[in-house]
Formats: C-alpha cells, structure tokens, sequence
C-alpha cells in the first residue's frame, strides 16, 4: 500500500489555477529524487502562469534534468518574439531525439507550445497517446478547439477509469459538458460550484462558474462572479474577455474590459477578431466614401 501523496495539494493548486498558493506551499520535504523534479515542475510552470517567464529563464540552467528543460522551453517561447523562434527550433529538435522525446512532460509542453500556435494536428501527434492525466487533459481541451467533443469524451473516460474523483477528471468533465451544451451545462456548474466551495475560488474557478451563467442565460449573476475575479487578477485574460461578452449582452459599455485585454494581451482571440472587424469596416467605410 502507497503511502500519502506528498505532492497532492501542490499540484491541486496547480490545477485549480492557485499559482501562488502552489508556489508558497512548494517547500516539501522528503521527496524522492523524481519527485522533486515534479515539485519543481509545477513551481516554474506555476511562475510561467502568473507570467514570470524570465524568471524561470534564469533559474532552469542547461544541466537541469529534461522535464525542467521542457518548462523553460515554455517560458522562452512565451517571454516574447525575440526567445520564440529559438524555443520552437529547440523544441523541434529534442522532439527529433528518440532518448528524450517520450518524456511525459515535453510531450505536454509540446503540446501545449503547438495549441498556442494553433496547430492542432501537431500538438497530438505529441500527446495523443496519453499516459498521464495531464496529457489526457490536454487532449481534451484540443479536441474541444477541433469542435470534436466525441474524441474528447473518449479521453474523459480515460481519465476516469485512472481516477474519477481526481480535479483534473472532474475540470474535464466540466469543459465537456460546457461543450455539449444544454442540460449539461448545469453539471458544469454545479462542478465549479462544488470546486468553490471545497477551495479558494480562483480565477480559473470563477471563469468556469460565469461561463456556465452566460451558456444559461444568467448574464447579471455571471458579471458578479467576474468582478470577484476581476478583483483577484485585474489583468487575467479570460475575466477581461468574459466581461466585454457578458457587457455586451447587458447592454453595459465594455471599452475598459477590451482596453485592458488589448494592453495585456494583445495576441488574445478576441482582440484579434476585433481588429480584424474594424479592418474590414474601415475597408468598406473607404469603398462607399
């Protein structure tokens, strides 16, 4: 029989989109050796997400074991143009190397780095085959992205037949159901909810519950629930996003919410769909002038 999980609360962190918490709680001791290389994993990946790419750039030093290499890679290729065509050839390279290549951990980076990039088809040529909950997880957010919630479904029961009551089963079973629509988007909500009531709510957490509001018609209490988030991370991408879709329905002004997500994020969907509009507006205001 197994001992407890040193690493359990590290990693629900983690997942539930509590970076700093996982960041303050990373001091655990008694770890074995591949161990600690997942507890270091987790920290810089919990760094990259509340954006401190250089930072981990400077720590994860070239005689770091490969999955802390395949973290680095990340934050090279999101800290900025100048470190994103070296991180892609980097990664294309240890891909090509058959002693490294099926390291769990690069084969999520990977496919993590390729759904930025929007190639699909190349980021589960890296992940499709599974092997741990977070690759299975991954495969279900880019099956998602395909429109292809069949091929997700079948990851979900993977997941499950792992461990049914693990967080990332349950998050994936909420994105599913999201994505089935209908009755099914209560389930998501009530998962959220019961994710809010057993932890902190997080950002990740509260842009779960509001999706579920505005994929059910409840617009004002959706709003609600993402200036609680606003108020945690004036700057997070999904909140700001959120708003300006729930504003619109309400009828509210959402300048501010689209001025934020363009200064802080400006490659994000939403602000390219925008530019892209006023373009093509501009382009038919000149025709007709």
């Amino acid at each position: 029989m197994s001992g407890p999980d040193a690493l359990f609360s590290l990693r629900n962190n983690f997942y539930l989109g509590a970076y700093q918490a996982a960041i303050n709680e990373s001091d655990v001791h008694g770890l074995t050796e591949e161990e600690s290389i997942e507890r270091d994993c987790l920290v810089y990946r919990s760094y990259i997400a509340i954006g401190s790419y250089q930072l981990v750039i400077s720590e994860i030093n070239d005689s770091a074991p490969t999955p802390l290499q395949a973290v680095k890679l990340l934050a090279m290729y999101l800290a900025g143009p100048e470190y994103k065509e070296t991180a892609l050839s980097s990664l294309k390279e240890w891909l090509s190397d058959t002693v490294i290549s099926n390291n769990p951990v690069l084969k999520l980076i990977a496919g993590t780095i390729y759904v930025h990039e929007q190639d699909y088809n190349e980021a589960l040529k890296h992940t499709h085959s599974g092997g741990t909950l977070e690759l299975y997880a991954l495969n279900i957010q880019i099956y998602l992205k395909m429109n292809r919630s069949d091929y997700a479904e079948k990851q979900l029961k993977l997941m499950q037949q792992i461990d049914e009551d693990h967080t990332l089963a349950q998050l994936a079973n909420a994105w599913i159901n999201l994505a089935v629509g209908g009755s099914k988007v209560q389930e998501a909500y009530l998962i959220f909810q019961d994710f809010s009531d057993k932890y902190q709510p997080t950002v990740t957490i509260l842009n779960g519950k509001a999706i579920c509001l505005m994929h059910m018609g409840r617009f004002d209490e959706a709003e609600t629930v993402l200036l609680e988030a606003l108020k945690k991370d004036a700057k997070d991408a999904d909140t700001n996003a959120n708003l300006v879709v729930c504003n619109l329905h309400l009828g509210k002004p959402a300048t501010r919410y689209l001025s934020q997500l363009k200064l802080s994020h400006p490659e994000h969907i939403l602000i390219k769909h925008v530019s892209s509009a006023e373009e093509s507006f501009d382009r038919a205001f000149q025709a007709v002038a």
